[in-house]
């Protein structure tokens, strides 16, 4: 009677019931949904800013376990005012409450002129010893180019090595001691005499030259190479 009771009890419990599992496998996310989520947000940052950027997509682990999101995934770049150099983009899924940070590297690359040639102290720029090539912006330590013809017949105040990006620290479009033209007036008249300049200057800077005639030192600012304009 014993037996017949117990066999009952066990098909009261386990007929038509299915097991319970002890651990039931769960839909992970694709490493590359998440990494790409990270690029789209760089992407749509940098659409917006000026110049052109290179995006290099991060490598995450395939080991990455991660419950797949059921709603779209969230991204910010939190606490960052630049995007160049390594970006850390967070990436979140509100519903399940996880986030991830994902590294990505930016480069903000500009065109700018460089010396095609080793350029000594002294020598004077022409255009075979200049080309443009798209930089970095992060190689950039100064004020450049973007056009060789605001250069040509510049001398160099420094040595330049080959591939390096021409600074305006690095020229002068007028160079102390150098022998200029003057050029002084208004828009209805306009004199031009020679003078020696007292100092080194790029374009737009003011320098001191000195009139040849008169001696008399007065200030200008530099329009070309070996050229000096004072307004009246």
């Amino acid at each position: 009677m014993r037996i017949i009771c117990f066999i009952g009890l066990q098909l009261f419990f386990f007929n038509g019931v299915r097991p319970v599992l002890a651990s039931q496998e769960v839909t992970t996310m694709a490493p590359e949904a998440i990494s790409q989520a990270a690029q789209d947000h760089v992407a749509q940052l940098t659409a917006q800013a000026n110049g052109r950027y290179t995006i290099t997509p991060p490598s995450l682990d395939n080991r990455l376990r991660l419950p797949e999101c059921p709603e779209p995934l969230v991204t910010d770049i939190p606490n960052t005012n630049s995007l160049s150099g390594t970006v850390s983009v967070l990436v979140r899924c509100e519903p399940l409450n996880w986030q991830i940070y994902v590294p990505i590297r930016v480069q903000q690359v500009l065109e700018r002129v460089v010396a095609k040639t080793p350029l000594p102290r002294g020598s004077i720029i022409t255009a075979a010893d200049v080309d443009v090539e798209q930089v970095e912006l992060r190689r950039q330590r100064g004020a450049s180019f973007s056009d060789p013809a605001q250069l040509i017949g510049s001398k160099i105040k420094r040595p330049v090595r080959l591939g390096e990006i021409i600074l305006a620290s690095d020229i002068c479009l007028v160079c102390r001691n150098d022998a200029v033209l003057i050029k002084a007036g208004n828009d209805g008249l306009s004199i031009i005499t020679e003078g020696k300049a007292l100092s080194d200057g790029a374009m737009g800077e003011q320098i001191r030259v000195q009139n040849n005639r008169s001696k008399k030192v007065i200030t200008g600012v530099v329009s070309a190479v070996g050229e000096v304009t004072v307004r009246y």
